[in-house]
């Protein structure tokens, strides 16, 4: 019988762990290079990979392309509230945070065509919001609206519509109904790279439907925030003339 030897880069990672949990690597700090770690480990860069890909993986560490690996920073929580956008009034006035939007018109795609109810290739509006505290990424905001229902304030950058495009909020006319479902899952490769996520971080997705008076889908959007980093609240309404819920 043999006994199991754990594989070198784990010896690693649980090195370069302590460090960070120790406070010798401190948050926002940027690890030498990957020839430099593998140097000093006395190992291949491939083994010293696996080893940041473990911390990546478990959110200590975040590689950024073309700068190098950073020790990931703490960072504070943000709230989405439920039907009206992710940030609430005091995570909106942080100094710290900013939110980038584009714009542009896509092919609706099968998954698309499902959530707005509209032929397969119809014309999109996307707005894409990022946002970010001191420059590291903390939520994403996909919103798609029938292009002929698109608000021209957004694309004019209207302060109104912008706003609400800041807050990852309904960009259109306030609808009638507004349907939310809230999963934990992985991060797409699209989520991970814009995030900076390691593929092993869980991501809170909600997917949120608009609808308006008339019963039609005039928005949906899919939004992903890393778990780690975010509170939902949702607020449910009940008749205050409601009697108790007969079993």
């Amino acid at each position: 019988m043999t006994n199991s030897v754990p594989s070198r880069h784990h010896d690693i990672a649980d090195d370069l762990r302590h460090q960070i949990t120790t406070g010798r690597l401190k948050p926002g700090e940027r690890l030498p290079s990957e020839v430099s770690l593998a140097e000093r480990y006395k190992v291949s860069t491939v083994t010293l990979r696996r080893a940041l890909a473990e911390l990546q993986g478990e959110g200590l560490v975040e590689k950024i392309h073309g700068n190098g690996n950073f020790v990931r920073g703490l960072r504070s929580k943000i709230m989405y509230v439920g039907g009206w956008g992710t940030l609430d009034p005091q995570t909106a006035a942080e100094p710290t945070l900013r939110i980038t939007v584009r714009h542009t018109t896509v092919p609706a795609s099968v998954h698309l065509t499902t959530l707005l109810k509209v032929p397969t290739g119809s014309p999109l509006a996307e707005y894409t919001c990022l946002s970010l505290e001191q420059g590291a990424p903390n939520g994403l905001a996909r919103i798609y609206i029938p292009r002929d229902l698109a608000p021209a304030g957004v694309l004019d950058d209207d302060s109104v519509c912008r706003e609400a495009a800041t807050r990852f909020a309904v960009l259109g006319p306030s609808p009638a109904t507004i349907r939310e479902t809230a999963s934990a899952r992985f991060p797409t490769p699209d989520e991970a790279s814009a995030l900076r996520l390691g593929n092993k971080m869980a991501v809170l997705a909600i997917t949120r439907i608009a609808i308006d008076a008339a019963g039609r889908v005039v928005e949906a959007a899919l939004l992903a925030f890393p778990g780690d980093r975010v509170d939902a609240v949702f607020t449910a309404h009940h008749g205050l003339n409601e009697g108790p819920i007969q079993g």
